[in-house]
């Protein structure tokens, strides 16, 4: 009878241990910490010699290099979060970074470490940059020689840190490990070892997103870390850059632009200052870039200069891209010259030498209708002229328009920099030939501009141009024809008419309109009332001072609101 009972019992008890044991290994599966290891080519995406970027506390898309030991980055990752400075010019085969006291350069192809600066040719030791499947790639540690920012390299990463602030640590209490994402099944990045610190990126209830000190981001169990604070980050102050000391007139600026299409255009100087009450600068259009090597045309004169000079006026000659091209109808491109240093660098020296022998006190760079891919080629331009401005004295202004985000590639930020006066064209809102009949220079278009720059150039080097024309449009049906009006022909004008022209309060300009044979006309007006407007814009903004298209334009009562401005 025992035996009977006995194997049904031990039958039963054999099911409850399988059962048991199953039931415990499904705890075990279920609550047990995972030792899985995360496959980390995969988790930085990188193979090869290639280096993922973890800048700050996040990995970019983008990726650096390791080569012979040495890191680097492509120019386009330098310039996107880096330093933007440094220019290629392929074509010439050099890679330049210019600052306010002049042109470091350095070969792109073959470069076995040489680099010249202000001192003579130096050796970086390896490679400062090379050229590999159409990519430039510079070294880390040269970019360090310009830049505030710092860079740790490890097995698969490279840490990059551009800025620094405040960061929340914390010490891991006892081994651990940090892990693809949280939860104990995730698999592991890297073990964690008792008293390492971990910067918290994100905490939540029971898990934190950290960083490890080789800039490894996963997560780990709240309950493993203590100890948590709140540092101040040190940061890397390994370059200084040298400032840009610009010049800057004593008072405000009054600038009147003198329109000379030959040099015969010189002998009305007098006939064009002698109006002019508060003028303190003259700029006549001389100059000219008039072919694809770098060379430009000149009307300039001496004699001219000391006539000015004796007045009290200084003088910027201006130099433009237009001109030429209009008098000859001949194709000038300024991407082919912009583009390529040696046309370039004999543009910059050519245009200084020239105001050095006419005895100029500045130059005035008034390049129109720039292509945007011409834009970083003309920034450089502005970058190397103004070293040059900067080393024989003369004060460099640069003409630019109203900004909107279709010219941005002017980069009015950096002009701020390198420019001692950068000069808004505040007209043309509505221009000859457009089709598009309105207000030259209504007040908000004025306001914006001068708003606008001002927030990427400080305040005392803006200069407002004010117009001394307007644009009398004519309508008829789908036809748009226009025709300029200058201020000082306007009385005349106006006579002709029996009403009067009536102030209109959203352009702050006198508009008047009446129907003719040729169709329907309309004006709005530049005159002391539109001016006086402008001015106290101006004022309220605490620019640098005003300028004026053109000479010869102007009438008595303009000239003195804008003396009144100046002498404010």
């Amino acid at each position: 009878m025992k035996k009977k009972l006995i194997v049904p019992f031990v039958a039963v008890l054999l099911i409850l241990i399988i059962a048991g044991a199953a039931f415990g290994k499904t705890l075990l599966d279920k609550y047990s910490y995972s030792t899985e290891q995360a496959d980390l080519d995969e988790y930085f995406h990188v193979s090869g010699d290639r280096l993922a970027i973890i800048l700050q506390d996040a990995r970019i898309e983008e990726q650096a290099l390791l080569r012979n030991g040495v890191c680097y980055f492509d120019l386009d990752t330098v310039h996107a979060y880096m330093n933007e400075v440094f220019y290629a010019d392929r074509g010439e085969g050099l890679l330049l970074y210019t600052d306010a006291l002049g042109t470091v350069s350095a070969g792109l192809e073959g470069n076995t470490g040489e680099y010249i600066d202000r001192d003579g040719t130096q050796d970086l030791g390896h490679p400062v940059c090379f050229v590999e499947d159409d990519v430039i790639w510079l070294a880390a540690d040269y970019v360090r020689m310009f830049t505030n920012y710092s860079y740790e390299v490890f097995e698969r990463q490279v840490q990059v840190y551009t800025a620094w602030g405040e960061a929340q640590t914390a010490k891991i209490q006892k081994d651990t490990a940090v892990r693809l994402k949280g939860g104990i099944k995730s698999p592991v990045l890297r073990e964690l070892s008792a008293n390492e610190t971990v910067e918290i990126l994100e905490q939540m209830d029971e898990w934190s997103k950290v960083k490890t000190s080789d800039a490894i981001i996963g997560y780990v169990e709240n309950k493993r870390m203590d100890e948590i604070e709140t540092i101040r980050e040190t940061p890397v102050a390994d370059y200084v850059a040298p400032e840009y000391a610009g010049y800057e007139m004593e008072g405000k600026v009054c600038l009147g632009f003198h329109s000379i299409g030959a040099t015969i255009g010189n002998t009305t100087f007098y006939e064009r200052a002698s109006s002019a009450k508060g003028m303190n600068v003259i700029a006549p259009t001389w100059f000219s870039l008039c072919d694809e090597l770098g060379n430009f045309r000149s009307f300039g004169e001496a004699s001219y200069v000391e006539k000015a000079h004796k007045a009290g006026l200084q003088v910027w000659g201006v130099l433009d891209n237009f001109n030429y091209r209009n008098e000859t109808k001949e194709s000038v491109k300024e991407y082919e010259v912009l583009s390529v240093t040696s046309k370039r660098q004999k543009l910059v020296n050519g245009i200084v030498n020239a105001a050095i022998n006419l005895g100029l006190d500045g130059i005035n760079i008034d390049f129109e209708q720039i292509a945007s891919d011409t834009g970083i080629h003309y920034v450089q331009f502005l970058r190397e002229l103004s070293v040059a401005c900067r080393q024989n004295d003369l004060v460099l202004s640069v003409d630019d328009y109203v900004p909107f985000h279709f010219n941005e590639h002017y980069r009015l930020d950096i002009q701020g920099q390198v420019a001692d006066y950068v000069i808004i064209m505040g007209y043309d809102e509505h221009w000859h030939g457009s089709g598009d009949p309105g207000s030259v220079s209504s007040i908000s278009y004025v306001t914006n501009g001068i708003e606008k720059t001002i927030s990427e150039v400080p305040a005392k080097k803006v200069i407002n141009a004010l117009p001394f024309y307007t644009i009398v449009w004519t309508t008829n049906g789908a036809k748009v024809t226009d025709e300029y009006l200058t201020m000082n022909n306007t009385p005349d004008f106006l006579k002709q008419f029996s009403t009067k022209p009536e102030w209109d309060e959203t352009t702050c300009q006198n508009y008047l309109e009446w129907n003719s044979a040729s169709g329907f006309k309309q004006v709005w007006l530049e005159d002391a009332d539109s001016i006086r407007v402008k001015l106290n814009v101006m004022s309220a903004n605490e620019i640098g001072g005003v300028a004026v298209w053109r000479l010869g334009y102007g009438t008595d009562a303009v000239w003195e609101l804008i003396r009144a401005y100046v002498e404010f």
